[in-house]
């Protein structure tokens, strides 16, 4: 069996890389996808095939997925030079090229029904990858704690944890789980077609105790309205950034990423960390 990555060098990716090697057989191979070859063969020297994957070429990544079976398809980052849906078009439309036989990916919570803005390019992804008649599982992550460092870091020199959520709840798991899920429904014979991927339903409130548990400080917790969390954000981001975070915690308010389910634990197969334990292992890791 051959399976395959894209975007394996960034930080999903890596994680993937690693619990892929660590999982198949001896006999099974895997292909690094990525745009820089030289940082995928410097990440991966031994054992990967690394090939050039980048999602504006569909002629070249469906050379790089020749012979393989199985494909864990890492969505894109949006705001590139090629809109998202386009370029996951691509790698859909290279995939089937190419022949390979089953999908995995990443998607974004409830992409079926949501109408949050963040979900239009999976819903659309999913549909492309649906009418392509390939064989197929969907990812759809919930929040990664990493999401937060920023944030987390700034409450741990003592400065205010800000947000404008209100009690809107999010499924904070580390994106290393995210990853060994997705790992795990790669190489499992008979997966299901839709896999709502999410840690404990949490709120901002709950996201700050948990901090303040793990640093042993406390901190100001300020929960506030929209404009007040976009003139704190100018504080620690560039232009821009401010109004995609302030649309996020928007969704979240709107209850976007509030969801029941268990299908990490159950792919897993033992159940995901505490809050207050992610948040202590984030800043044990992240020092």
């Amino acid at each position: 069996m051959k399976f395959a990555v894209t975007g394996s060098t960034g930080h999903f990716g890596q994680y993937a890389m690693k619990f892929l090697q660590q999982t198949i057989d001896k006999d099974d191979a895997v292909v690094a996808l990525a745009r820089n070859t030289d940082k995928a063969k410097q990440l991966y020297p031994q054992g990967v095939d690394v090939k050039p994957g980048d999602y504006d070429d569909e002629a070249q990544l469906a050379d790089s997925l020749a012979g393989v079976d199985r494909l864990l398809f890492v969505s894109s980052l949006p705001g590139g030079k090629t809109p998202r849906v386009d370029q996951h078009r691509n790698v859909v439309n290279a995939a089937k090229k190419a022949g390979v036989k089953f999908i995995a990916y990443l998607s974004f919570p409830k992409a079926d029904t949501s109408t949050a803005p963040l979900a239009a390019d999976h819903q659309a992804t999913e549909k492309i990858i649906q009418e392509a008649g390939i064989a197929h599982a969907f990812l759809r992550n919930n929040w990664y704690v990493e999401n937060e460092g920023t944030f987390l870091h700034e409450a741990k020199t003592g400065a205010p944890f800000v947000y404008a959520a209100g009690d809107g709840k999010v499924g904070w798991a580390p994106e290393k789980l995210y990853a060994q899920g997705a790992v795990k429904v790669l190489t499992t014979d008979n997966p299901k077609e839709v896999y709502e991927f999410a840690g404990p339903m949490s709120t901002y409130a709950d996201l700050a105790a948990a901090m303040k548990k793990a640093i042993g400080n406390d901190f100001e917790v300020a929960s506030v309205s929209d404009d007040e969390y976009m003139a704190n954000l100018r504080k620690y981001v560039p232009d821009q950034v401010d109004a995609a975070l302030s649309m996020i915690q928007k969704l979240i308010r709107n209850g976007a990423l509030e969801e029941s389910t268990n299908d990490l634990s159950d792919v897993l197969g033992k159940p995901l960390p505490s809050l207050d334990e992610a948040i202590a292992d984030y800043l044990k890791e992240n020092r």
